[in-house]
């Protein structure tokens, strides 16, 4: 069985994701990777190591078993019929794909922004940031919910469907894993500033490559859709290393370039105000319509993206 998956899985997986998204009646392997994560902490939290090497273990337990398991769960369904194991490997990778359910939260942000709800928009926000919301203005809200949508077309996107593109369902599967890993325990604070040290690097050494590459593929949607792809390349490239993460600044950057406005900048965690350098310091501030632009420039991205990538795979 090849570690990379089939062009026509790829497209198939992405045009799945693009129409049905995330049911939420059906069952998900990522909502089963947050449950397992949330069940081995406390156990490796109880080894007899420094609580950075513990964290080391947890991470690459967690990471290795999910790609193994995807391995053997498609073996399995090739050796009963081939077309089970191409069927199963696109739904994998599809669950492994969020630009619908990041559209949709995203639009729930804008609909009652656009309608000067900013109290209803600040709660939809809450759901997919996590920065405190309940000062935010307008202009707050706006900027929250770009960033969010430039910073997901890479994790939810580009880094998935590259992963899968090189090693098939196991490794996109396993992106995942390091992707959630992150978003659960990769955090700066007390609880997890040693236990989740490398969960956050693993998952910042996973998307060094698809953060970059997501700069040339929003260039050309952004020339497409507005004819403004020298921007977004020129503000990526002086302005995407202005981030505190190694990797979100690019996107974040190239998204700022595009629109016209002004991103990142001072944020309120838990109550902890941490300052960061504005992104696009030279544009306007951003408004409610600007989330809508921003979702119209993340599908394209992603529609060249897994463009280029099932050309490249029937090419090669």
């Amino acid at each position: 069985m090849e570690f990379s998956t089939a062009w026509y899985v790829l497209a198939m997986a992405f045009l799945l994701d693009l129409v049905a998204g995330d049911p939420e009646f059906l069952p998900h392997p990522i909502r089963w990777m947050g449950k397992a994560i949330a069940v081995a902490e406390p156990n490796f939290r109880k080894l007899p190591l420094k609580p950075v090497l513990s964290g080391a273990l947890f991470a690459l337990f967690l990471i290795f078993s999910a790609g193994g398991l995807t391995f053997f769960l498609l073996k399995a369904a090739q050796s009963i019929h081939p077309f089970l194991k191409t069927g199963l490997e696109m739904v994998l990778i599809y669950y492994c794909i969020s630009i619908n359910s990041l559209e949709k939260a995203a639009m729930e942000v804008y609909q009652p922004l656009m309608k000067k709800n900013l109290q209803a928009a600040r709660k939809k926000l809450a759901l997919i940031v996590g920065r405190d919301v309940e000062a935010l203005s307008e202009t707050g809200v706006a900027r929250a919910a770009v960033e969010t949508v430039a910073e997901n077309l890479v994790d939810g996107v580009i880094s998935p469907l590259l992963f899968a593109a090189i090693g098939g369902a196991p490794l996109a599967m396993a992106y995942k894993m390091i992707n959630t890993l992150d978003s659960m325990v990769g955090y700066k604070n007390e609880a997890y500033r040693q236990f989740g040290k490398y969960s956050a690097r693993i998952d910042d050494a996973a998307n060094f490559i698809p953060a970059r590459l997501s700069v040339p593929i929003i260039s050309i949607a952004a020339q497409i859709i507005s004819g403004n792809g020298f921007n977004a390349f020129k503000t990526a490239a002086t302005e995407g290393s202005h981030h505190s993460s190694p990797n979100s600044g690019y996107s974040e950057a190239a998204f700022a370039g595009t629109i016209g406005i002004k991103l990142g900048g001072p944020n309120t965690y838990g109550g902890c105000l941490i300052n960061k350098p504005y992104i696009g310091i030279r544009f306007k501030a951003p408004e409610s319509l600007h989330i809508k632009k921003a979702c119209d420039l993340m599908i394209l991205s992603a529609f060249l993206w897994v463009a280029m990538l099932v050309i490249s795979k029937i090419i090669v």
